[in-house]
């Protein structure tokens, strides 16, 4: 049982400590209207007012409708100052919210300490400052300023640093008696269902919560947590310590709640959750995960009729959570790669950091000594990113390793973690192959916007460095495998690929990637990020095939982001050229519905034949002649797709591919689900992921029902069409799995 007794006597102190002192927060500025009132502004940074809003400027953790920017989009580097009116302290503290946008500008980096600063001025001295110590979102900072009660004093928020996006984010200024490092408050839980359920409330304070069992650390999230009206329940799976009693603590800096912690709830699953999957908009048939922010697919893996999708994950809100903190691997499972299963989160924050992404293996060979059953160990290679969150703080960024005995149901963390030490100052994202020819296993770490390093290892737990590749276009997510040419098994090429999927194709040894392009464009589109391919593939069914993180936000929901539809991966010669084609994996025919078929048809300007056709989801298949009209293509729930004959383009929205006529003949699939349209041209030779996210924005206009429908059309002539199809398609949420 944990010891609570010594928390007891400094809880009881801090309450009598305080009788003196009065609750009432002052408010000194919450950034909240139009204009920044009687502050003075100096310089070209802030703007013409206050930031807000998921739009105008990104920022997580701001309070209210608005904060303090010194951003200035029009005219940066942008430097100025930004001066409160006088007022007079009557508390014996300050507190704020501070933030900063990269973590470049952060102490170390910067020429002079004070250039990106919130200051305290009395009598025009600067008696206290504070720089940005964490970025990409805003923390509660304070200053003790007891020995200034009844003195006037103004606030100056200052930017002097030149370096382009260099700026500093205020919000909710207060005074009051709580203390700098806040007030605690905890409470003692026995866990007596297997699901911990947190109340959400969209806006509200943040807090950092800590767990503990038996006197050791469990769990740290940071909550928007309800202490009103609830928007959702966010949840974590505590099973392990079904029957136990866990301490969950946290510390309050501008309120004092007692009862803060009190709605955090057991259940069996997700509290209020009936319309699960069934929200406007949850894509259909793309994966997203129940709650919660999702990006990069992580450790994508088959093992024995299971296909594992990891996927990084804060489960505790919309948003990608302050700094990180939150940074866990989601799990789901699959026997067709279309219909998902999700599982409990497999790999949670730690003592040393957050779970970035990696990639998973199988270990036939048991070269790491984990197996202990009659099952291979699946074993996940990750980054711990060190420094990202108060359980981490003096790690930095290092590799690690978790493995399951029991199929993926439940991971261990490996107990030599890290396996490999920070060699850079941000090294990340390994991707783990089997390299047969040198009979060992082969890491790609991407080193800070600089450069892929390869190393090799027998066991996965010692790593020896062999080379790296410098780049600035391969970014993040490394990803290595082979491909045959034109499906030629004696010809095959190593393909190196980042982040944007920007790829090299070349060859490989097991410890140097020799390029033979330069780096190859491979999406067009405005949604796709971080791929990765599944591993251990069966040699039956031998494909090389594709998830990709889709960045199509749903504002409003209790969920955020989703994956794009898994495709297959080849490489064929173009020319005097060899490139990576996509196309849609074939398993998609397991949701075809209603089929429209049509062939031979001469499209006449002004007519649709589509026009009959019902419902949201899709996969359109047509070839078109290239003749006399300038333009055809499809309208799709109000976005065009356009082939533009004298440009030999194809146009979506804002994007553009070049895109020659194969024997006269252009030919588009189309995937059309809500808010997304994904685009293969020419057989997958131009693969164009698009987001189309006009159709369903928060507030007046949302939900535009009467833009969504189908028209394929022609302008100025004529457009043969030698065939087209449209299948409708089933959602894979109302399906059983």
């Amino acid at each position: 049982m944990y010891q609570l007794f010594p928390y007891l006597i400094i809880l009881i102190g801090l309450i009598s400590g305080c009788v003196n002192q009065t609750n009432t927060t002052i408010i000194i500025e919450t950034f909240d209207s139009d204009s920044f009132g009687d502050w003075t502004k100096t310089g070209t940074a802030f703007g013409d007012g206050p930031c807000g809003g998921y739009e105008s400027h990104l920022m997580v953790g701001f309070s209210g409708k608005g904060f303090a920017s010194s951003v200035n989009d029009e005219n940066e580097p942008a430097v100025g100052t930004l001066t409160s009116p006088p007022f007079v302290i009557e508390r014996n503290t300050i507190h704020f919210l501070l933030g900063a946008h990269e973590i470049h500008f952060l102490p170390g980096t910067m020429k002079h300490p004070d250039d990106l600063s919130i200051q305290l001025l009395v009598d025009d001295n600067v008696v206290r400052s504070t720089i940005p110590d964490e970025f990409h979102a805003m923390f509660r900072r304070a200053w003790d300023v007891s020995e200034f009660k009844g003195q006037t004093a103004r606030i100056r928020i200052v930017d002097n640093d030149k370096r382009e996006w260099a700026h500093i984010d205020v919000d909710e200024i207060v005074q009051n008696d709580i203390p700098v490092d806040g007030s605690p408050v905890q409470r003692v839980l026995i866990v007596n269902k297997p699901i911990l359920n947190f109340p959400v409330k969209e806006g509200a304070e943040r807090y950092y919560i800590e767990i503990f069992s038996e006197g050791k650390q469990i769990r740290a999230l940071d909550v928007e947590l309800a202490t009103d009206d609830i928007d959702y329940w966010v949840v974590s799976d505590f099973s392990q310590w079904q029957g136990k009693e866990i301490l969950i603590r946290t510390r309050q800096y501008t309120e004092n709640i007692p009862a803060l912690l009190d709605r955090i709830t057991c259940a069996d699953d997700v509290l209020d959750s009936d319309d699960l999957y069934n929200e406007p908009l949850r894509l259909q048939f793309h994966f997203s995960s129940k709650r919660g922010w999702m990006n990069d697919p992580n450790g994508l893996v088959y093992y024995d009729g299971e296909y594992h999708l990891f996927y990084q994950h804060n489960p505790y809100g919309w948003d990608h959570s302050r700094n990180d903190y939150n940074k866990t691997w989601g799990h789901a499972v699959s026997t067709d790669l279309v219909h998902w299963q999700e599982l409990s989160g497999a790999i949670h924050p730690d003592h040393l950091g957050p779970i970035y992404s990696g990639s998973a293996i199988v270990d036939h060979n048991n070269t790491t000594g984990f197996q202990t059953g009659d099952e291979k160990p699946i074993v996940c290679i990750y980054t711990s990113a060190g420094g990202r969150s108060p359980w981490s703080i003096g790690k930095k960024f290092t590799q690690s390793i978790a493995y399951s005995n029991d199929r993926g149901r439940t991971f261990k963390i490996y107990e030599g973690n890290p396996v490999q030490e920070n060699l850079d100052y941000i090294n990340r994202d390994p991707k783990a192959i089997w390299h047969e020819p040198t009979n060992q296993w082969v890491i790609v770490l991407h080193f800070d916007e600089r450069a892929m390093a390869f190393f090799t290892s027998k066991d996965l737990k010692s790593w020896e460095f062999r080379s790296e590749l410098e780049s600035s276009v391969l970014v993040d997510c490394p990803e290595l495998f082979q491909l045959p040419v034109d499906g030629n098994k004696g010809d095959r090429k190593w393909i190196l690929y980042g982040g944007s999927g920007h790829y090299l194709i070349g060859e490989f040894d097991g410890k140097k990637f020799l390029p033979e392009t330069k780096e190859i464009q491979f999406n067009y589109g405005n949604c796709f990020y971080a791929s990765q391919t599944f591993s251990n593939i069966p040699e039956s069914d031998g494909r090389r095939i594709q998830m990709a993180w889709a960045l199509i936000p749903t504002q409003g929901m209790s969920f955020n982001m989703s994956l794009l539809f898994p495709v297959e991966l080849t490489l064929r010669k173009t020319g005097e050229d060899i490139r990576m084609f996509a196309s849609p994996i074939k398993e998609i025919e397991k949701i075809y519905s209603k089929d429209h078929s049509w062939c031979d048809l001469k499209l006449e300007p002004g007519q649709n034949i589509l026009s009959e056709i019902n419902g949201e989801l899709f996969d359109i298949k047509a070839e078109f002649g290239v003749g006399e009209a300038e333009s055809f293509g499809f309208v799709i729930n109000g976005l065009p797709v356009t082939f533009k004959r004298d440009e030999n383009q194809l146009c979506c929205g804002e994007e553009a591919a070049d895109l020659k006529p194969v024997d006269g003949r252009i030919r588009l699939r189309i995937l059309v689900d809500r808010m997304s349209v994904e685009i293969f041209a020419n057989n997958g030779r131009i693969y164009m992921p698009i987001r189309n996210s006009k159709l369903f924005m928060p507030g007046e206009g949302s939900n535009k029902m009467e833009e969504r429908g189908l028209a394929v059309f022609t302008k100025g002539g004529i457009t043969m069409i030698h065939s087209l199809k449209v299948h409708e398609l089933k959602s894979i949420w109302n399906a059983t799995y």
